[in-house]
């Protein structure tokens, strides 16, 4: 897609590839947003109060310490407005930034930097919020064998956007969509009438189809995990399923330590053994838990957290004219 090669071609303050998706359009969400900005008349306020012809400077500040991400996107927002307005990036997506920092100046059209402002602050601050307590939790786990993993729990039309902020802040994307893994959860067992059933049906689908994806199968208790490693285990190594997640494998208890009881997480861990399958472990992980939950020794932990309710990072836009 046409923008993908454009980032292609400005890397130096955009350095992080986004994640790769058949379909989505990043100029599409953007062209999206300025309509929704614009409406029927468009900027009112600024064709009101600002004469035309107006020239401009302008610096995106940082208000607040953070992991800047989203640079290229807002980049994009000013060049649909106006390709004639020129920003310089001091700071690249994935850098740490204070408040203070000058993270970019744009120079221009006074009317077309107001109307570019709030939708390009807007992606902006968002994806460096979610950057940002990504890499507090990825730091979290320095030392341990576990990979940060986010969920689909993004906002819609953002999706690609938000697992992208995810990358900048130093963790991996789980699954882009219900495209690129299978995941057998609670109510797709329910609905084929047990676990079993749900791993046959899967693998026969896939094989009938030609499919070759991951194949992860959610257990929510031990004996769940029992049912699925002794279907491995009856396997002999010809099974589709890559991955195990241990879903809420943990209860908050105030006298253990970051206050939650990891024992039934650590008892799923020794039952899986030496098997040759990747472990995922998710719920109640927040900063005070994450590091005794990897301590467990699991190899991923998802967070929904990362993208679904994530606080927008602080960065203003400062307008003088000219």
């Amino acid at each position: 897609m046409q923008w993908r090669k454009d980032w292609e071609a400005c890397t130096s303050f955009a350095p992080v590839p986004p994640p790769a998706h058949p379909t989505y359009d990043v100029y599409a969400a953007i062209d999206a947003a300025l309509a929704e900005d614009a409406g029927d008349y468009g900027d009112i306020s600024t064709n009101s109060t600002v004469p035309e012809g107006t020239q401009a400077s302008a610096t995106f500040l940082a208000k607040a310490h953070g992991v800047l991400a989203g640079a290229w996107v807002a980049h994009a927002v000013f060049a649909r407005v106006d390709p004639s307005v020129q920003l310089k990036w001091l700071k690249k997506d994935g850098e740490a930034v204070q408040p203070g920092d000058i993270i970019a100046e744009a120079h221009g059209s006074a009317r077309s930097i107001l109307v570019a402002e709030r939708v390009a602050l807007n992606f902006l601050q968002r994806m460096s919020g979610i950057a940002t307590l990504t890499r507090r939790m990825v730091d979290a786990v320095q030392g341990t064998r576990t990979t940060v993993l986010d969920t689909r729990k993004t906002v819609p039309g953002l999706r690609l956007l938000d697992k992208w902020a995810v990358l900048i802040g130093g963790a991996q994307n789980h699954r882009i969509g219900l495209f690129d893994m299978v995941m057998i959860k609670d109510n797709h067992i329910a609905a084929a009438g047990g676990i079993a059933a749900a791993v046959k049906a899967t693998e026969d689908f896939m094989r009938s189809k030609g499919i070759q994806r991951p194949v992860e199968v959610e257990t929510r208790t031990l004996e769940e995990l029992r049912e699925v490693l002794s279907i491995l285990d009856g396997a002999q190594g010809e099974s589709m399923v890559t991955r195990i997640m241990l879903d809420n494998m943990t209860k908050k208890d105030a006298s253990k330590p970051a206050g939650l009881d990891v024992s039934t997480l650590h008892e799923a861990m020794q039952l899986i053994g030496g098997r040759q399958i990747e472990t995922e472990a998710s719920g109640n992980v927040t900063l005070e838990t994450i590091r005794v939950i990897s301590e467990t020794g699991v190899q991923f932990v998802s967070i929904g957290a990362l993208t679904h309710s994530v606080p927008a990072m602080d960065i203003s836009l400062n307008i003088q004219t000219e």
